[in-house]
């Protein structure tokens, strides 16, 4: 397992690229877009498999949630894809660690938010498209109720919840690039996105695509007003959960560094998918 400054100077390097792929806008913008796409997915599974549960009334609605939605990292993480909640602490680390400077960290932060929303955009047409949540009336019911939970919620609660789910996504990318196999890296996946599903938490990415099927199928308390709100509020608590409550923690905890080129050669890289997300 890599030492915190070991990580930190990988996390530095990442945030090197991630700044060097504006270079490349369309390579960039399909990354982003395969992010919010796989997120999309999870959604998906989540309300598929959960939502049998929620119209039983069943009380492990939550549990079932948690237990399936680990495939979106997972899938980020192990294909490679560019996701702007793991950017929000990546930027931000490179730059207190001056490796990027903050204008182009705030302009490849703006970039993958933009390619998340269309990836979930796309995603979330062609499953409405599908029919699937159709013949899965459960499911579609799902949809509909969490639009309508987030329809109530305020914009303190959108803010809050996600700076909590975004310390708990961002948890999950910190450890993966700490470690150097993958079973570790997929347990500690699975545990951090079971405990922010599972505790009501807000990802500003999954809501792209819960708002995108809500939008595109016609459902109630899905408007174009209320998802530029949630993405506002819940996109500024993810940005501060994920700059930091964890980039900027962990930076100072690993004794406050700056990018040392020569570290970062000779740094072990565990795979550079979990570092790129």
């Amino acid at each position: 397992m890599l030492t915190v400054p070991q990580t930190l100077t990988a996390q530095a390097d990442a945030a090197i690229h991630k700044t060097e792929g504006l270079r490349a806008p369309v390579r960039f913008l399909v990354s982003g877009m395969l992010a919010g796409a796989y997120v999309g997915v999870a959604v998906v599974l989540m309300v598929s498999a959960a939502g049998p549960f929620a119209a039983a009334g069943e009380p492990a609605v939550k549990l079932v949630s948690g237990l399936v939605f680990g495939v979106a990292l997972t899938l980020v993480v192990f294909a490679g894809a560019e996701l702007v909640t793991s950017a929000m602490m990546i930027l931000a680390q490179g730059t207190l660690m001056r490796a990027v400077r903050p204008l182009p960290a705030l302009g490849a932060l703006l970039f993958t938010f933009g390619a998340n929303i269309l990836g979930s955009a796309v995603f979330g047409g062609l499953v409405v498209a599908s029919g699937v949540l159709h013949s899965n009336a459960a499911a579609g019911e799902m949809i509909q109720d969490l639009l309508a939970a987030k329809a109530t919620e305020s914009p303190a609660e959108l803010f809050v919840r996600g700076i909590l789910c975004n310390i708990l996504v961002c948890l999950a990318i910190w450890m993966c690039n700490r470690l150097t196999t993958d079973g570790p890296k997929l347990a500690v996946i699975f545990w951090a996105l079971l405990a922010f599903i599972a505790s009501g938490f807000e990802h500003v990415v999954a809501n792209m695509t819960t708002y995108s099927i809500g939008l595109f199928g016609g459902y109630e308390h899905a408007t174009w007003g209320l998802f530029g709100g949630n993405l506002l509020w819940v996109g500024l608590g993810n940005l501060i959960g994920g700059a930091v409550f964890i980039g900027a923690a962990y930076w100072f905890v690993g004794g406050s560094p700056r990018w040392d080129r020569q570290l970062d050669q000779a740094l072990p890289r565990p795979d550079d998918a979990a570092v790129e997300a």
